[in-house]
């Protein structure tokens, strides 16, 4: 019987998707283990964490051997504990005798440069790294705003607008669904505040581009893709995340709100339609086959496209480890197949 194991660093996190998987495994003849990376016993090998029983439909702690097939659903952050456990699956990953359903993604500073060298560069949002407070606070013009953000941020978290006007920078951001702006009446304190908040962590700037509806909420498109039982990719869904008003991101973790991609589809003249319609398709078609030129296999991704007033397309954000809330939210009936798809693809690995 094939042994599956879903990584994570907490057990408490995402109990219903991982109880879900379990429950469908043994009838694929699957074995389904959860475990923290951590928890591996170097000399042994062998790894304390829970094993499902199908019978009581129950996690029972247990020690067993690394499982075969490894879902990564690690989210890791700057603590010690996050990258304890990146270092463990970094090893795992070196190991031929294991299958991991995807590698991951590099941060968004390599994944830009990857994109920036292929068809998809006109998509981009160009990008740099922060090196210093006065890089950004010297550089601001007015009524042109700039964007910061975490290079492995997720989630909506650590993301801030600037604007300069007259002589005060003005700084946004959305944190516990709550939008908080902060001004800054002197250069120098902006200056300062940006250079304590690179300290320990590397950020990119943004040009800022409205990509708000009419009534000046920010929104996007969150597209599900996913390699299916044989290996082919697939578009799952696609749905609306809308922020608040005069917000600065449209995450759910941020109070955002989700609704079908049709009905806003729909809202457009049948020319504009067809035009993002293809260019959307476009994009989709070809991001999972530049990104695997570039870096080690994938199974699924989750991608935040943006639209401008003017209609043009751009990429927001690639996530390797995407969540669910939009697919299940907008069509409850795709939880079978989301919920076996790990297993099925996890099958063919081993074939």
């Amino acid at each position: 019987m094939l042994s599956f194991g879903l990584l994570t660093l907490h057990t408490n996190n995402e109990k219903t998707y991982f109880m879900e998987i379990a429950k469908r495994a043994h009838l694929l003849d699957i074995e389904c283990f959860r475990f923290i990376p951590s928890n591996i016993i170097p000399n042994s090998e062998k790894v304390h964490g829970d094993k499902f029983n199908p019978l009581t439909n129950e996690w029972m702690p247990s020690e067993f051997p690394i499982p075969k097939i490894l879902y990564d659903r690690c989210f890791y952050g700057e603590d010690t504990h996050s990258k304890q456990c990146k270092a463990i699956v970094k090893w795992l990953k070196t190991r031929n005798d294991l299958l991991f359903l995807g590698h991951g993604l590099p941060n968004k500073l390599d994944l830009y440069n990857a994109l920036a060298n292929s068809k998809l560069s006109p998509y981009l949002l160009p990008s740099k790294l922060v090196t210093s407070g006065e890089s950004i606070v010297h550089r601001l013009i007015p009524h042109k705003p700039v964007m910061i953000k975490p290079i492995s941020g997720s989630q909506g978290r650590g993301i801030y607008y600037l604007e300069k006007k007259n002589n005060e920078i003005i700084v946004k951001t959305d944190k516990q669904k709550k939008s908080i702006t902060r001004t800054f009446p002197y250069e120098d304190k902006a200056i300062a505040w940006i250079n304590y908040l690179i300290k320990d962590r590397s950020y990119l700037v943004q040009e800022y581009k409205e990509l708000t509806n009419e009534n000046n909420q920010p929104f996007d498109i969150r597209v599900l893709l996913q390699k299916d039982e044989y290996g082919n990719w697939h578009v799952i869904t696609k749905g609306i995340r809308t922020g608040k008003q005069d917000g600065i991101v449209s995450n759910v973790s941020a109070g955002g709100t989700i609704s079908p991609f049709e009905t806003w589809i729909e809202s457009f003249s049948v020319s504009e339609k067809e035009y993002l319609v293809q260019e959307m398709s476009d994009i989709l078609d070809s991001m999972p086959i530049i990104l695997e030129q570039n870096f080690p296999p994938l199974f699924e991704l989750g991608i935040d496209l943006g639209v401008s007033k003017d209609h043009s397309i751009w990429i927001l954000d690639i996530n390797s480890k995407p969540g669910r809330k939009v697919a299940l939210t907008i069509n409850p009936f795709l939880e079978e197949k989301l919920y076996t798809a790990p297993l099925l693809y996890g099958k063919t690995l081993v074939k």
